[in-house]
């Protein structure tokens, strides 16, 4: 990850964005989370949004930290690129912990998306649940990219 200081702020060059963003503690979160993500898990970089905007239907507006998506196309051409969202991130700074408004916020997110999979990480802890069931099932860690395909 390339960092600079800029007008006396500090930047990360953020991939996904391909643009310089300022470094706070919760995009130096969210960047590094996205990183191992790419290069550990073998999720597409080119699969993988940040900061998705999206209207709730009271029309108030509101960004998604990422999204990953799928690589199958939606019959109707709805998501990114044509492609069903899969994961929903959030992410917040390391000395914000993981509460239940954090999940709270993901799941309102998420009857807007309707993921299947929901990310929360603060740099210290990861909750990852799988919404696919019906149930929000927790797992431990974070799933390949091709178990998420799976729905596993």
């Amino acid at each position: 990850m390339r960092t600079r200081v800029y007008n006396n702020k500090e930047q990360i060059f953020c991939e996904w964005r391909k643009r310089w963003v300022r470094l706070t503690p919760e995009e130096w979160v969210r960047q590094q989370l996205l990183h191992r993500l790419v290069e550990q898990l073998e999720y597409p970089m080119s699969l993988i949004a940040v900061e998705v905007p999206f209207t709730m239907a009271n029309g108030k507006a509101f960004r998604a930290d990422a999204v990953v998506y799928g690589n199958a196309p939606l019959p109707r051409g709805e998501g990114q690129g044509g492609v069903s969202p899969l994961m929903l991130i959030e992410c917040k700074a390391e000395t914000v912990p993981l509460t239940q408004k954090t999940l709270d916020q993901a799941l309102t997110y998420n009857r807007k998306l309707g993921v299947p999979w929901l990310v929360l990480h603060n740099g210290i802890q990861t909750i990852t649940i799988n919404c696919t069931s019906g149930n929000n099932t927790y797992i431990t860690g974070l799933p390949r990219y091709t178990d998420l395909l799976r729905g596993e």
